[in-house]
């Protein structure tokens, strides 16, 4: 019989970057009335926090792209790069464009891409169409339809020709007849009856001509936007600004039948367009939120498990056996995993502490994070075979060692690779609070942070909507709590104050350097008054 460790060593668990697992993305997938929906066509905009799934739907969404084709006569494009740099990596650096010129370089953006797909489509099939071919024309008179044009090439065509013309058209109607002479064919606002006589033509009117120039052809196309969160993330104002007019871009062409706009955003992107102003919210309603549970989430984990033959024949089950109902699911878990991490009786079971260690600020555990602490603890465990430990006990695959020891290479992940890659502003502040408690009222901050409460406060929102902080305590004094997230990868010799299941506070010295387990150490429990002195003082040591 294979041993635990062969088992083991075989199985692959997936990754947690959807862009690297593509080959097996579909084994794990689960069909939901979601995915129902988006495919349809019902949904436009997805909505999720980071690493929610959002780049796994559209990586399944690129999957489906021939039958979509070839079934529907929808057409799926990419107006992104799905990996690599972004194609509006150069809007960052060049002089920025208003919101109403940012609204027009996405408008003529959708329409250079799509007409670059229709132009090519009747190229190949030998058809003509007099509509598509009055847009083509104009498109490729302003240089806006070159041959070769890729995403990046494309945007900055399109980008110099705003920055040229738009301008100028938006502000003010000139008379014709007035000696002001127009070289740029394509306006914002809807030209004059003279105008349009020269030959100038809005970018609605093009956008309903191209779209009637689809329906004649009965084919519908998709113009799908992921990587949104990196495509600005170096400037907060031009995101702000960039995102909006994206949106009411979005609510502008909504009525086009056959030219959709599709995009996929971060949730805390969202509600920080909203919470900065943006009245026309209430009118994006195409959309759905992916949202993960207890049981969702014990689902794609066991789907990783038993995506594994050698290791559901260890096991003497089916996947379509395991997966048949929840309690099937749970009960082969504890089989693979061992009941508590933390024993005793107030501790939580292996599960809830695998969800709770992974959860940010915001009290939601991503699967990113949880496909990476359960990958991270296939690798610890066979370390551990390495250095000789024996097998678990009952014929599981980790031992509660093993996952506790993966979870500093999660929290270091997360924390350099997401939390201060994204936020770099934020990591001198971050750098202030290593090694201090997990818990800071303003006052304490403002001490750490040097700077007044009011300051304190607004930083510690900033964490907040980041996901380093949870807030609690009242609204008149709110209290920030470190979720375990992100205490786990910190430096040898941190001091945190934790809470345990019956809320009593607990300061540990904890030194996780490698292959120590910090649960073997000491603890050093205080009385009650020293606890207290210990809140209340947050220099102290």
């Amino acid at each position: 019989m294979t041993g635990q460790q062969d088992v083991l060593a075989g199985a692959g668990f997936g990754s947690r970057i959807a862009e690297e697992e593509l080959d097996h993305l579909r084994s794990y997938f689960v069909e939901t009335e979601q995915w129902r929906k988006l495919l349809s066509g019902e949904v436009d905009i997805v909505f999720g926090a980071k690493g929610a799934g959002k780049s796994a739907l559209y990586s399944l969404l690129v999957e489906k792209e021939p039958e979509l084709r070839l079934g529907r006569r929808t057409v799926f494009i990419r107006a992104e790069n799905p990996r690599g740099a972004t194609a509006f990596r150069d809007l960052i650096t060049i002089p920025p464009l208003s919101e109403e010129s940012l609204r027009a370089l996405w408008k003529l953006y959708f329409l250079a891409t799509a007409a670059h797909y229709l132009r090519h489509h009747l190229t190949a099939s030998k058809t003509s169409n007099a509509n598509a071919a009055q847009v083509i024309e104009v498109l490729s008179a302003n240089g806006l339809l070159a041959q070769n044009h890729t995403l990046v090439s494309r945007l900055k065509a399109v980008y110099e020709y705003i920055w040229k013309y738009i301008p100028s058209i938006e502000t003010t109607v000139e008379d014709p007849h007035s000696g002001y002479k127009y070289t740029g064919k394509i306006t914002l606002a809807e030209p004059t009856s003279e105008q349009h006589g020269l030959g100038y033509r809005s970018l609605d009117a093009l956008l309903e001509t191209l779209n009637l120039a689809f329906r004649q052809v009965s084919i519908t196309v998709w113009l799908v936007l992921d990587r949104l969160d990196v495509a600005f993330a170096d400037s907060d104002i031009l995101e702000g600004n960039a995102l909006r007019a994206l949106f009411r871009t979005y609510l502008d062409m909504l009525g086009l039948s056959h030219i959709k706009v599709k995009i996929f955003l971060r949730d805390d992107i969202w509600r920080k367009i909203v919470a900065n102003g943006f009245r026309e919210a209430s009118h994006i309603t195409r959309t759905l939120t992916l949202s993960w549970t207890s049981q969702s989430l014990l689902n794609l984990i066991v789907r990783r498990l038993t995506v594994n033959e050698a290791l559901c024949a260890y096991y003497g089950v089916t996947k379509d056996e395991i997966l048949a109902t929840v309690e099937l699911q749970n009960e082969f878990f504890y089989k693979v995993f061992p009941t508590q991490i933390d024993i005793g009786a107030s501790k939580p079971k292996t599960l809830e502490w695998m969800l709770s260690r992974t959860a940010d600020g915001s009290k939601r555990t991503a699967p990113r994070e949880l496909i990476h602490l359960l990958v991270a603890a296939r690798d610890e465990q066979l370390k551990m075979y390495e250095l000789g430990n024996s097998e678990p006990e009952a014929f599981a695959l980790f031992t509660n060692s093993a996952i506790r020891s993966a979870l500093p290479i999660v929290s270091k992940a997360r924390y350099d690779q997401t939390l201060c890659a994204e936020n770099p502003s934020l990591k001198p502040y971050l750098e202030r609070l290593e090694r201090k408690k997990a818990q800071q009222s303003l006052d304490s901050l403002a001490l750490l942070w040097n700077c007044s409460v009011d300051e304190s406060s607004k930083t510690a929102e900033k964490l907040v909507e980041a996901g380093f902080f949870e807030r609690r305590g009242t609204r008149l004094s709110p209290v920030y709590w470190v979720p375990m997230l992100y205490r786990a990868g910190k430096r040898k010799g941190q001091r945190r104050l934790v809470t345990d299941e019956l809320g009593q506070a607990e300061d540990i010295v904890e030194r996780v350097g490698e292959g120590e387990d910090a649960h073997s150490q000491g603890r050093q429990r205080r009385t009650d008054c020293q606890i207290r002195r210990y809140l209340g003082a947050p220099g102290l040591r």
